[in-house]
């Protein structure tokens, strides 16, 4: 029997390097290239609106990249850091009460602001947890994040139950930007060890990226010597 490795032929030493290069340069590419659109995004809208002097490309006479984001990140710091002082929070509380009294406009502030606040709030313990739920039959498990413990009416009727329930999103592949929000019972989830953006990372590729796992070990457990047993008199 011959064992001697299967030679490739020039087309698929060609195709290899090809698709080798594919995985070098894709992401690469793909990744400048959503750079410069929000840069350029964040420019169009930023840019018009500020006055001649104060624009660096009057005095420079070049179109200089990322000026409107630069000072839109700016604008909205310092937005922030007004609206934490005595006389900001009124400004903010007056114009709440101005966008509270629209019918339609107040539902989608609300809405927006409380999804705001639930994301991006820093003591906020949203999705900061990945598990396993099985789904959509027993015996078969799905990959969800951990949102937290049921709140309000949801609460109220499904702990009265007996049982602590979890509100767990379930994303689809390879496009998690829509799912299923779900409760489910705290025991019935398999907490795992990876991050959410590993999670997202095995989500997206459709399992064919598995960030790397290292089983913790258990704590040595302490001997205690037992006492000398008596001397017999």
């Amino acid at each position: 029997m011959n064992d001697s490795p299967e030679r490739i032929s020039l087309a698929g030493r060609i195709r290899n390097n090809f698709l080798a290069g594919l995985i070098i340069c894709a992401p690469l590419a793909i990744t400048v290239w959503l750079t410069f659109a929000l840069i350029d995004w964040a420019d169009s809208w930023v840019t018009p609106y500020i006055p001649q002097r104060y624009d660096p490309q009057y005095y420079f006479n070049i179109t200089i990249p990322g000026t409107g984001l630069l000072i839109a990140v700016v604008f909205i710091t310092i937005i922030g850091f007004l609206g934490k002082n005595l006389i900001g929070r009124s400004i903010v509380n007056f114009g709440e009460s101005l966008l509270h009294r629209m019918p339609l406009v107040r539902t989608i502030y609300k809405s927006l602001k409380q999804i705001f606040e639930t994301v991006l709030k820093e003591q906020s313990t949203s999705f900061k947890k990945v598990g396993l739920i099985e789904f959509p039959s027993p015996g078969t498990w799905a990959l969800v994040f951990i949102a937290g413990n049921a709140q309000g009416e949801v609460a109220a009727r499904l702990n009265a139950q007996g049982e602590e329930m979890m509100a767990v999103f379930l994303a689809p592949t390879p496009v998690p930007t829509a799912g299923f929000l779900m409760f489910v019972p705290k025991s019935k989830i398999i907490m795992l060890d990876m991050t959410p953006e590993e999670g997202a990372k095995l989500l997206i590729s459709g399992g064919l990226i598995a960030p790397e796992y290292k089983p913790r070990k258990a704590a040595p457990t302490a001997v205690i010597p037992s006492p000398p047993e008596p001397s017999g008199s």
